[in-house]
């Protein structure tokens, strides 16, 4: 049993992409048992790639669900199971045998999470899409990027995994508390266009209260405000200056050795062009980390944009041991940090399918009823 506040927590994963994996990592970081039913033979559309992050912490199964046997293997677990996640479109679990009326026959306290891109529902619940196409209809899309220019879109880290896979987590967590009041499980309906919305809970508060009244790029957190953006060095590298309080702003102007008594009002959007160009002539007279170390210690809220190769050697992130190597690959460490129930350093992954055997026995599976079902192709 795994070590972290979610320690004895059983859950079944059916394979998917993005957004359940990520919510199924989360879990198991957090000490979740979490065993990863696989395709019996993995298909051409499966992106597979060794060492893959989000396969880390768990054990993996090789079922083919399409025979009884498979989908009786599966609601084996599902019996013993707290959690099950599945990424489908709508009604594909239901088609295998694997719905939530099926799970709930057996285990009627299973938490069934479900995480699609449209929801459950809907006249767009069957379409195809991904994270570029459920942000742009949540209206976080069309806010993101330069002035003038295209939306740019943000990664896929809004609907996959912000709006997706960590509010599943969290609506699975939901459920579980409320079942220890009622004894019952149900399914949690985890839309990436819902989710994506409801990150951006404050820019409708923004722009209903005339905060957030320009066009994308030209507020105060799009890039618009040239006290929150981020600017080149000398040395072609980029820092990010977030300088919004008056405090904060007067630090960043002193680590520059600009004259206050000459800048403009920062909050003056009329002079933001030219406040602009100001800080952008400075800055470009350091070097990245010259310019860091200068503000070191005080709350200029300059800070160098590191890439991913950088980020780990920071002394800030090494201090926190905000990463971690698993089975030779840098990747983020399990978060948040627990001070009585700390979570374990993540394990590699393993091998599609490589844990059946020993699954199986668990569930009572003898030698020859695993060499029955091997023979019979409902397992790897």
């Amino acid at each position: 049993m795994a070590a972290g506040p979610l320690s004895g927590l059983r859950v079944v994963e059916l394979a998917g992409l993005a957004p359940g994996p990520f919510a199924c990592t989360v879990l198991a970081d957090l000490g979740a048992e979490v065993i990863r039913v696989d395709r019996a033979k993995p298909g051409a559309d499966v992106l597979m790639f060794d060492n893959d992050p989000l396969m880390r912490s768990r054990r993996t199964i090789g079922v083919d669900t399409k025979t009884a046997e498979g989908v009786e293997l599966v609601l084996r677990l599902v019996d013993r199971a707290d959690v099950l996640v599945e990424g489908f479109r709508p009604g594909v679990a239901e088609r295998m045998g694997l719905g939530p009326q099926e799970c709930h026959a057996r285990n009627p306290a299973l938490v069934y999470g479900r995480i699609t891109g449209w929801g459950q529902d809907g006249p767009m619940a069957s379409s195809a899409g991904h994270d570029i196409n459920y942000v742009g209809l949540s209206g976080v899309l069309e806010r993101i990027g330069r002035s003038g220019q295209r939306p740019v879109p943000p990664l896929n880290l809004v609907a996959d995994y912000g709006g997706g896979g960590l509010l599943l987590a969290m609506g699975v967590l939901a459920a579980l508390y409320e079942r220890q009041h009622s004894g019952e499980g149900q399914v949690v309906d985890a839309s990436m266009v819902d989710g994506s919305a409801l990150l951006a809970t404050s820019l409708y508060g923004l722009r209903a209260n005339g905060g957030w009244s320009g066009e994308r790029g030209e507020n105060m957190l799009d890039g618009g405000a040239p006290f929150y953006d981020t600017y080149t060095t000398a040395d072609g590298k980029y820092v990010a200056v977030g300088a919004i309080e008056m405090r904060f702003w007067g630090d960043l102007v002193k680590v520059l050795g600009l004259d206050a008594d000459e800048l403009p009002f920062h909050f003056d959007q009329n002079e933001w062009p030219r406040l602009r160009k100001i800080l952008a002539d400075e800055i470009a007279k350091y070097d990245r980390d010259e310019l860091v170390a200068r503000a070191e210690g005080t709350d200029a809220c300059i800070t160098p944009v590191l890439s991913p190769e950088e980020a780990p050697s920071h002394p800030h992130n090494v201090a926190r041991g905000t990463f971690v190597d698993v089975g030779g690959v840098r990747q983020p460490a399990p978060a948040p940090k627990f001070d009585r129930t700390p979570a374990e350093d993540p394990t590699p992954p393993h091998e599609r399918g490589s844990d059946t055997e020993e699954v199986l026995g668990e569930l009572g599976f003898a030698g020859a009823d695993v060499q029955r079902l091997r023979e019979a192709g409902a397992i790897a």
